[in-house]
């Protein structure tokens, strides 16, 4: 059985209630069923009382694998991306995951795989910006005049476009 989800106090309530079963004269298996859980874990908890006394129901959290970059680092990086990838020396002001990837290893030289860089940005609380595509000689002035002016005679409708049926028996087609 997996381990159950919950605060740390749930988990040693948790243990806590289940060597009180045990006292009272209960089997492993009944005290497992009982619980939730199964009777090895109820052993091992047995075990772990009479080795260390109550500190053996502490939970522990587990730690799984160190992070590459400490809280420091994590945040000089923030401060290094929000410079832009100008300051950098790029051409332009878009970062990829690649480009912070490589600064990543320039300035703490920590190895990322391009593609575990959107994980690291989504923990920092950055999340994916795809640029608009927009030509560097468009003139918005313009084009809202255009929208005023020249648009409304070309409409085919009052209301813009309209579907419309090439069907020889359809009576919109007439």
């Amino acid at each position: 059985m997996p381990r159950l989800k919950g605060s740390a106090d749930l988990l040693k309530d948790r243990r806590r209630r289940a060597l009180a079963l045990l006292d009272d004269g209960l089997s492993l298996n009944e005290v497992g069923r009982r619980i939730g859980c199964n009777a090895s874990s109820v052993m091992r908890w047995r075990d772990a009382r009479r080795r260390l006394g109550s500190q053996a129901l502490e939970v522990r959290c587990s730690p799984g694998r160190p992070l590459k970059l400490i809280q420091s680092q994590r945040k000089r990086l923030v401060r290094l991306l929000v410079k832009g990838p100008l300051a950098q020396g790029y051409r332009t002001n878009l970062w990829t995951t690649a480009r912070i990837a490589a600064l990543v290893e320039q300035e703490f030289g920590v190895r990322y795989h391009p593609d575990h860089i959107g994980r690291l940005m989504h923990t920092l609380g950055w999340s994916p910006q795809k640029p608009g595509r927009r030509a560097l000689e468009r003139d918005e002035d313009q084009i809202e005049r255009w929208k005023q002016k020249d648009w409304p005679p070309v409409k085919k409708t009052p209301q813009g476009w309209a579907p419309t049926s090439s069907s020889p028996t359809s009576r919109a087609s007439c």
